[in-house]
């Protein structure tokens, strides 16, 4: 196999150290904020099996540079407010790649170093039914 000139490991350090992150259990604390979005980058099978941050957004993360840009057809309203957002995956990965694209769009957003398993081990709450 050829050698890759990045690995994913270095590609989330970089993108680590230009975004902004929040912890789990700091996350946990803008739950009931208004002004918080709480976005979820994971798979849909992922939500559905291992719950999600009631109230989140579904934003799957092949359609998330499309759905923010407002001058794509795909554009969703929900990025067009002034709240704070905080993105998650699973484990903080992806959602580091993920707010390092948008911040480079001009989106500002957060993540949650420990994803959502992060969150599940804080305590935080989640839900287990199925939302679209």
């Amino acid at each position: 196999m050829k050698k890759l000139k990045k690995t994913v490991k270095n590609m989330v350090a970089e993108a680590k150290s230009k975004i902004n992150e929040i912890d789990a259990k700091d996350a946990i604390k803008f739950f009931n904020d208004e002004n918080v979005i709480f976005i979820d980058i994971r798979d849909i099978r992922e939500r559905q099996k291992l719950g999600f941050i009631p109230g989140s957004f579904h934003a799957p993360r092949g359609m998330l540079e499309f759905w923010i840009d407002p001058e794509s057809p795909y554009f969703k309203d929900i990025f067009n407010t002034n709240k704070k957002y905080i993105f998650h995956c699973a484990a903080g990965w992806r959602s580091a790649l993920a707010v390092s694209t948008l911040n480079d769009m001009g989106f500002e957003a957060s993540h949650i170093t420990d994803g959502f398993a992060g969150w599940v081990e804080e305590k935080g709450p989640v839900e287990f039914k199925s939302k679209k």
